[in-house]
């Protein structure tokens, strides 16, 4: 084993008329296929982690327990749930639907109707950015705008908008027109969720709001949201009976399901590469037995056997996939790091292009759709999963040839040279 190793290790590193090329030119192949791969399973993470996070710190909590004898009063079961161990920080919220009437039109939003404090949570303001204005609401008549909300209708910090709701009186749905002044103008990194966004205070969604067109929820945020919700709903299940708690995965299961559906797909899609890339390794093999008959020849007549013959190029096609693995890895892993300031880079040459020709800005990234910013998730499973299959794919690939070459007959070869 320890001479197989050897001359494998001689055939990989050896001249390139000694068959060395073949080798190294599949462990290129190798690498340069496993770049994009750990490139992309970065940038996936980071997506899906980065716009997961921002749901569940400023959209739908970790957790939501209603109250199911008292429905518009949530906060009533705050206590019980404050004293679950693990619990982070809790907040009544009601929501509902209305029309925001600004200077240049009017768009339907979505009303949230939180305690203020919601959005002073550490977590909270880490994903929250003011782009005008102020984010804490002094009194019951001021609102937080998101900022596509915001020019679309042409609100501004400081300035009033009108807000367009259903009152309902005696099972009639009334309209009812109410002035708010924009305290601020937030996003949250992600247009998407914060689009529509119309925030006001808990208090003042009791009074605009109507009980029978909104839905009233405690907010929980607990530690390890990503490990314990689980849990933390069970608990919640057994201890505040009748009423009932959810998970953020089940809050919105279509969303973070097709997150994990699409990582899923990527991840496959990086398997087939990696087969495409194996293939290479097998016609180097076969290539390596070629130019190499005469070694083969003389270790078969020194006594070698088929296995130990066929193990040389079984060892040589293990070694060149882990030199492409190892040299792809750290390459894709050094641009997925980068990833942001090559993007950036990348927009403002292409931008500095466009604009000789009169174009517009030009964003790889639209903000309406990605986050402004991925953030560097490196799932170390994955990656090492990644190089084991790659070397795994490079050792099958390789197996044919390498039997043939422990079949040849000493005696042909010898009479060739």
């Amino acid at each position: 084993m320890k001479a197989g190793f050897f001359i494998a290790f001689r055939y990989l590193l050896g001249r390139a008329g000694e068959g060395g090329r073949y080798l190294r030119g599949a462990a290129t192949g190798i690498a340069l296929s496993l770049v994009p791969i750990i490139v992309t399973l970065i940038v996936s993470d980071g997506m899906i982690r980065g716009i997961t996070d921002r749901h569940l710190e400023l959209g739908t909590g970790h957790i939501q327990v209603y109250n199911v004898i008292d429905p518009d009063s949530p906060e009533s079961i705050a206590p019980a749930v404050a004293e679950a161990q693990g619990v982070r920080g809790i907040w009544a919220e009601r929501r509902g639907l209305g029309i925001l009437i600004g200077e240049r039109g009017k768009i339907g939003a979505t009303l949230r109707a939180v305690e203020p404090s919601f959005w002073e949570d550490p977590e909270s303001r880490r994903y929250l950015t003011v782009l005008a204005g102020d984010s804490e609401l002094q009194s019951d008549r001021e609102v937080l705008l998101g900022e596509a909300l915001a020019e679309s209708i042409g609100a501004e910090a400081g300035k009033n908008v009108r807000l367009l709701t259903l009152s309902s009186e005696e099972d009639k749905n009334i309209p009812k027109i109410t002035l708010f002044k924009v305290r601020g103008i937030i996003s949250s990194g992600y247009r998407e969720l914060d689009a529509l966004w119309c925030i006001m205070t808990y208090e003042a969604g009791k009074t605009v709001l109507s009980p029978k067109n909104t839905t009233s929820s405690l907010l929980v945020k607990i530690n390890e949201p990503y490990k314990k919700a689980d849990e933390m709903v069970r608990l919640f299940d057994y201890t505040l009976s009748p009423h009932t708690a959810y998970t953020w995965q089940e809050l919105q299961p279509s969303l973070f399901g097709s997150y994990e559906y699409t990582r899923r797909l990527l991840l496959f899609i990086m398997a087939l590469i990696v087969l495409v890339a194996a293939v290479n390794v097998s016609s180097a093999t076969s290539m390596l037995v070629l130019e190499r008959q005469r070694d083969i020849g003389v270790l078969k007549a020194a006594g070698a056997s088929p296995g130990g013959t066929s193990r040389i190029f079984l060892w040589g096609s293990c070694l060149t996939g882990l030199t492409g693995a190892a040299a792809g890895i750290s390459a894709g892993l050094i641009i997925g790091n980068c990833i942001n300031p090559l993007i950036h880079g990348l927009e403002n040459i292409l931008g500095f292009f466009s604009g000789l020709f009169h174009g517009g800005e030009i964003k790889i990234l639209d903000p309406g759709f990605y986050l402004e910013t991925i953030p560097i998730i490196i799932d170390w499973t994955a990656v090492f999963f990644i190089a084991l299959f790659t070397v795994a794919c490079s050792v099958i690939a390789s197996w044919i040839p390498a039997r043939q070459a422990g079949k040849i007959k000493p005696i042909e070869i010898l009479r060739k040279y």
